[in-house]
């Protein structure tokens, strides 16, 4: 990467963070109320107090903006004629306008699933879609499966305050180191991604604990379709992937990149079946409570799973960027960490009750 192009990315980094931080600030100064909304029946919260829920909107602003400006720093393409990153942006608006609703009207399930549904299907039809079997037909059904299943995965751990910014932002941190390994400066997810980082940042200042703003279903939903559409591009359909004799290594860096919020969801759906309550009504067994429940508070929660993140984060780049002849010896090593962190996090979930379980019952 030459000089010329990292002082454009820096400078364009360090804008969209100033930009988050004034806009983020403005919604909480002016619209203390909008965006508050009350729970849904049922529906319990780790936090009790009521908080704007617009943090969402920055992040989609700030998307549009960045998609706008790849052909400024870029004359010489055309983003219009880009028919994998207009699939993207449809999709994107289309989680966004489903989040909106959300957070106005509490919708139900049926609506959300079948807009999420549809989000898959937009971007399997301009370009993006997982490349794991020859059949393609199954290759479509496993990347919808991925987009509904990322899409709930990221909205059910923005369940504590800076949680889902956090995980969301390594993801997309993970998406650059696969971009940087395969030595792709030019390609304009890069603004995307230094966009919504950058966004991040910004939100963070107001989100971190003890919050002011939430994300919201706005945010949340944005964030998902976008961590599934770049976990397709960078994680799933890696540069040296497509072959079926590493579809081991393929998995395997999906499952690093993801780690954190796949694990969450895997307890919190495994532990209701087993109380025989349902794994669609939010309540306080996530990872992230039980974490708080051993005596951490919110803000190390964040660094907990961080930590995580940023240790899946460097295997990511052994996985990808050292091991040219993958082998059983290296799927086992990677593969027992996952098993290491996921049963971790699954086993502290089994050994400590829920917060105010007794008085709950």
């Amino acid at each position: 990467m030459n000089n010329h192009l990292v002082l454009i990315y820096a400078a364009w980094f360090i804008c969209i963070v100033l930009i988050s931080f004034l806009l983020n600030g403005l919604f909480l100064r002016f619209a203390r109320t909008l965006g508050i909304r009350n729970n849904p029946e049922g529906v319990q919260r780790w936090s009790e107090r009521q908080k704007p829920s617009l943090g969402g909107i920055t992040f989609y602003v700030i998307f549009l903006l960045s998609t706008a400006s790849y052909s400024i720093f870029f004359p010489q393409t055309t983003v219009l004629l880009n028919q994998s990153l207009l699939g993207l942006l449809g999709a994107v608006t289309l989680a966004f306008i489903m989040g909106l609703a959300d957070d106005a009207y509490n919708t139900k399930p049926f609506f959300k699933f079948t807009v999420q549904v549809l989000c898959g299907v937009i971007l399997i039809s301009t370009g993006t879609s997982i490349h794991l079997f020859e059949n393609e037909w199954m290759n479509y059904v496993l990347t919808v499966l991925w987009v509904v299943g990322i899409m709930n995965s990221i909205n059910l751990i923005d369940n504590m305050d800076a949680i889902a910014a956090c995980v969301s932002g390594f993801v997309f941190l993970e998406a650059l180191l696969m971009l940087y390994i395969g030595k792709d400066f030019g390609n304009v997810d890069i603004i995307i991604l230094l966009g919504v980082l950058g966004t991040l940042g910004g939100f963070l200042y107001y989100n971190w604990h003890p919050s002011r703003l939430y994300m919201g279903d706005t945010g949340s939903q944005f964030l998902g379709i976008l961590t599934a559409a770049m976990g397709i591009r960078y994680f799933w359909n890696a540069p040296d992937f497509g072959q079926n004799v590493i579809a081991t290594k393929q998995i395997t860096i999906v499952l690093l990149g993801f780690l954190v919020p796949l694990t969450d969801t895997a307890t919190v759906i495994i532990n209701r079946i087993l109380r025989g309550t349902s794994p669609f009504v939010g309540g306080k067994d996530h990872t992230t409570h039980h974490l708080s429940y051993l005596g951490l508070s919110d803000s190390q929660v964040a660094f907990a799973l961080s930590g995580i993140s940023m240790i899946s984060m460097v295997l990511i780049f052994v996985v990808q960027g050292t091991i040219t002849d993958w082998n059983i010896t290296h799927q086992l090593i990677f593969g027992g960490y996952i098993l290491a962190v996921a049963g971790g996090l699954f086993y502290i979930t089994r050994i400590k009750k829920e917060k105010n379980e007794t008085s709950d019952e």
